[in-house]
């Protein structure tokens, strides 16, 4: 009788999800296993690039892969996993139209990401956009093209300043690159409206910390806020907002102001479908994994990315960093120790040392900091572009990313709104910004 092929299930498509099973793929041998994803989107997406989707250099199908196409040898299953009983070694499964169905595994590999960080501010989940998906950066940029066409229109001084107010909150990657980004693309819009000056828009970034971007050092982040407050950019540290209900903007400093937008990357936490699972989470609910990126004291279980505390073994006590830089590290050490085990091998610790940090202010405009080197300028928007060139899944994305900047700085931006005013749904989310 011929021997049962495990199965091996793969909880979300994300960074980890699509390189861990790209590698497994390449790695396996013909029927050594059978490989399931389960995804609610059925594409992953390179959130890197989300803030140039925003500013229009970059189109957004070259920031999505398709899981499909991509993992040709994998049974792709796009539905929400919204229960695991990792005892029965069976996950539910809702699809689109709504029905439920489970699926048997052997093996679990729990990698479904973060989602936005969310706290009870009155109004926010009203009246906040959020920017961890293409559709909502997509959103973003018709949003503020559309509040450029508003202000223009009206007559009324007080419709017009708070449409051309724009509030982010959060003063990490998310919120640096992304207002940096629509600011530049906000600016060059006005070319297009005469009745409107540069010194009509309000761009404001609130951060609770003491600095923006702490992933880059003091000296850099010091530089960071003196280049967008150069561009008149209001740059608050050690402010956190405490309401935005009614579009009525007010901050913990003491400001209150009407912002027809208001845009949250105020951080990110676990996703909740661990919440609907018999594995173990730690205080902050997420996946408790050993440094060989096991789940703790479960057998047939691994996980990684955002959503698991995984031990960094370089700084004993401490945690990876929840950003793209770990998940994808993490994925191929996750795949080679799994099929490893498979073949009755020993798993390896994931170790990795973080090799520096890169961010863009705008076009020609950034910070990094890479193995001791500080940049700033040119110098470091263009290695910005050049690691994420590199990273992006797929020689057709890379080469898209290409010709849309080759575009980009050969002719005039793109200035149409498309007019999707209504944020997009985010899976797993009951209540989003």
């Amino acid at each position: 009788m011929r021997e049962r092929v495990p199965h091996v299930l793969v909880v979300g498509g994300g960074h980890v999800g699509l390189t861990l099973t790209l590698r497994l793929q390449q790695r396996l041998r013909r029927g050594e296993a059978r490989v399931t994803l389960v995804d609610a989107r059925g594409y992953m997406t390179y959130r890197p690039f989300l803030p140039e989707v925003a500013a229009g250099s970059v189109e957004p199908r070259n920031v999505v892969v398709p899981l499909r196409p991509a993992l040709p040898g994998t049974d792709v299953v796009t539905g929400e996993v919204t229960r695991v009983r990792h005892a029965d070694r069976v996950a539910t499964v809702r699809t689109d139209d709504g029905t439920h169905r489970e699926i048997g595994y052997d093996v679990l590999v729990v990698a479904p990401g973060s989602i936005s960080r969310t706290l009870p501010v009155p109004g926010l989940a009203e009246h906040a956009v959020g920017f961890t998906t293409v559709e909502q950066a997509v959103h973003l940029r018709d949003r503020v093209l559309a509040h450029l066409d508003l202000a223009e229109a009206t007559d009324d001084p007080a419709v017009r300043a708070r449409a051309l107010t724009f509030v982010f909150v959060g003063g990490g990657y998310a919120g640096v690159e992304a207002l940096a980004e629509v600011e530049d693309m906000a600016r060059y819009a006005l070319r297009l409206h005469r009745g409107l000056r540069a010194a009509d828009l309000r761009f404001v970034l609130v951060e609770a910390g003491d600095r923006i971007l702490p992933e880059v050092g003091a000296r850099l982040a010091r530089y960071a806020a003196d280049v967008l407050r150069e561009r008149g950019i209001e740059v608050l540290p050690r402010t956190t907002l405490a309401s935005c209900a009614g579009g009525r903007v007010v901050l913990t400093d003491g400001q209150e102001f009407d912002a027809a937008t208001v845009v949250w990357t105020a951080g990110v936490e676990a996703h909740p479908v661990l919440g609907a699972t018999d594995l173990p989470l730690d205080g902050r609910r997420r996946l408790r994994v050993r440094a060989d990126l096991r789940v703790e004291g479960v057998e047939s279980a691994w996980g990684a990315g955002d959503s698991c505390a995984v031990p960094d073994v370089t700084a004993p006590g401490t945690f990876c960093a929840p950003n793209a830089q770990h998940a994808v590290r993490q994925a191929r050490r996750l795949a080679d120790n799994l099929v490893a085990v498979l073949r009755g091998g020993a798993p390896r610790e994931y170790r990795h040392r973080h090799v520096g940090s890169v961010a863009t202010l705008g076009l020609h405009r950034g910070v990094a900091q890479v193995r001791g080197l500080r940049l700033r300028g040119y110098p470091a928007w263009l290695l910005h572009r050049l690691h994420h060139l590199s990273r992006v899944p797929t020689a057709g994305r890379k080469a898209g990313v290409l010709l849309g900047w080759l575009q980009s700085a050969l002719f005039p931006r793109e200035s149409v709104s498309a007019g999707v005013l209504s944020p997009p749904a985010e899976p797993g989310r009951a209540v989003r910004p």
